[in-house]
């Protein structure tokens, strides 16, 4: 059982929580698996001093997930492509906390 904070602060990321059946651990794997990811890939890095902190490093992460981290499940592309791949443009970098969370992608020649 989680606390109503703590499930408010999956709600504002998108994540639902649900009421499974007792002793049926794998059935929301999905679920399983983003916060396996949330919590290696951003939450174990940060120093977090209270539920503002949490909530922008979660925020920060979900925008990053959705529009610019490759997914292996969708053959390395992303979940909602804001751009049109290939160009030669200029090679940028965008940071999200601080740099622990970086984009690289080309601007439209």
């Amino acid at each position: 059982m989680f606390t109503r904070e703590f499930v408010s602060i999956l709600k504002c990321a998108g994540v639902e929580s649900i009421r499974l059946p007792a002793r049926s651990p794998n059935l929301n794997a999905f679920a399983e698996r983003f916060v396996r990811t949330i919590k290696a890939e951003c939450l174990d890095h940060l120093i977090l001093v209270g539920e503002r902190s949490l909530r922008r490093a979660v925020e920060e992460f979900c925008s990053h997930y959705h529009d610019e981290r490759n997914h292996q499940g969708l053959e390395n592309k992303l979940i909602e492509a804001s751009f049109v791949p290939g160009g030669a443009g200029e090679l940028n970098c965008r940071e999200r906390l601080g740099g622990l969370l970086r984009y690289y992608h080309r601007e439209a020649a």
